[in-house]
């Protein structure tokens, strides 16, 4: 039971970490991709991991966005 309580909290980011997150380049607004557990900047296209539930926001950890995911994940 413990390992599937883990695995669920490695899946999202804690609702209150979101709100002092930002991006380490701009300072703008994060995004949850759910699907890739991952944190998007759309303004400078970068996509920080998260990690055990832990986000890297390390610019060079970072990877470039696509415009066609970005177009994407905004609709």
């Amino acid at each position: 039971m413990k390992v599937q309580k883990q695995q669920k909290t490695e899946n999202r980011v804690d609702p209150k970490l979101m709100q002092i997150l930002v991006c380490p380049l701009c300072k703008g607004k994060l995004f949850w991709d759910s699907k890739n557990r991952e944190l998007w900047c759309r303004a400078d296209m970068k996509a920080y991991p998260i990690k055990a539930g832990i986000p890297f926001m390390n610019p060079t950890e970072a990877r470039d966005l696509t415009e066609t995911e970005v177009e994407t994940k905004e609709k």
